[in-house]
C-alpha cells in the first residue's frame, strides 16, 4: 500500500494536466502509473523510473547512471526503460498512466495516442522527435500499441518522484537491488455522480479520447 504522507502517482496524475486529450473523470482511473525522468549532465546523468499500482503499492524503482548526449535523449531513454519494465509487469489489457516533467515528450505521447485512433493515423498536432531520440521513440511508440489505454500528464519536476532517482544515481543505488515483482491491481470502479463533480485540469488542445 502506500507510504503514509507521500503521494501517489495516481493522485499526482489526478491533478495533472494532459496535453492535447481532455481529462474526464473516467479517465483518472488507471491500473498503473508509471512516473519516469531523465538527468543529463557532461559527466554522466541518470535514469530514474517510478512504477505503482493505482492503490499506490510500488510496483518497481530504479535510479541507474546514465550517459546521454544531451537532456531530450535522457527523457525519452527514462521513459523507454520505464515502459520496458512496466510491460515485463502488467498485463496488455492494462491502462497505463504516465507522468512527465518534459512537456514535449508528454504532448508526443499522447499525439501518438490520438493517431493510433484515427483512420489514417494522423496526430492533432505535429509530432517533432528530438535528435538523437528516434530510436528511443520507436520503443515508446510499440510500447504504448501493447497495453489497452494510455495517457501521459504533466507535471512539474520538483513533484516528480523519479527526478530525484534520475539526479543522484548512486545515491539510489539500491533501489536497483530490490526483487522484481508483478502487482495485481484492485479492480477498476467508476462512480459516474460521485466523480463528475471533479474535474482535474485539464489542457484540452483538441478533442478528447474517451
Amino acid at each position: 500500500m502506500a507510504v503514509t504522507g507521500r503521494p501517489t502517482l495516481r493522485n499526482l496524475f489526478d491533478e495533472s494536466p494532459t496535453p492535447h486529450i481532455a481529462h474526464p473523470p473516467r479517465t483518472h482511473q488507471r491500473h498503473f502509473y508509471v512516473a519516469t525522468d531523465g538527468s543529463y549532465r557532461p559527466d554522466g546523468g541518470g535514469l530514474g523510473v517510478v512504477i505503482e499500482a493505482r492503490d499506490g503499492e510500488r510496483v518497481a524503482r530504479l535510479s541507474l547512471p546514465d550517459v546521454a548526449p544531451n537532456n531530450n535523449v535522457s527523457e525519452y531513454r527514462a521513459l523507454h526503460l520505464g515502459l520496458d519494465v512496466l510491460a515485463d509487469r502488467a498485463p496488455p489489457t492494462a491502462r497505463i498512466g504516465i507522468l512527465l516533467d518534459h512537456d514535449d515528450l508528454a504532448a508526443n505521447v499522447n499525439n501518438a495516442v490520438l493517431a493510433s485512433a484515427h483512420p489514417n493515423w494522423k496526430p492533432p498536432k505535429p509530432i517533432s522527435v528530438p535528435e538523437g531520440s528516434e530510436h528511443h521513440w520507436r520503443g515508446i511508440r510499440a510500447r504504448i500499441a501493447g497495453f489497452n489505454e494510455v495517457r501521459a500528464a504533466r507535471l512539474d519536476s520538483r513533484e516528480n518522484p523519479a527526478h530525484p532517482l534520475a539526479n543522484s544515481p548512486y545515491e539510489y543505488e539500491h533501489v536497483n537491488r530490490q526483487p522484481a515483482r508483478c502487482v495485481l491491481p484492485d479492480p477498476l470502479e467508476f462512480d459516474t455522480e460521485r466523480d463528475a463533480s471533479y474535474l482535474p485540469p485539464s489542457r484540452f488542445e483538441g478533442r478528447a479520447s474517451d
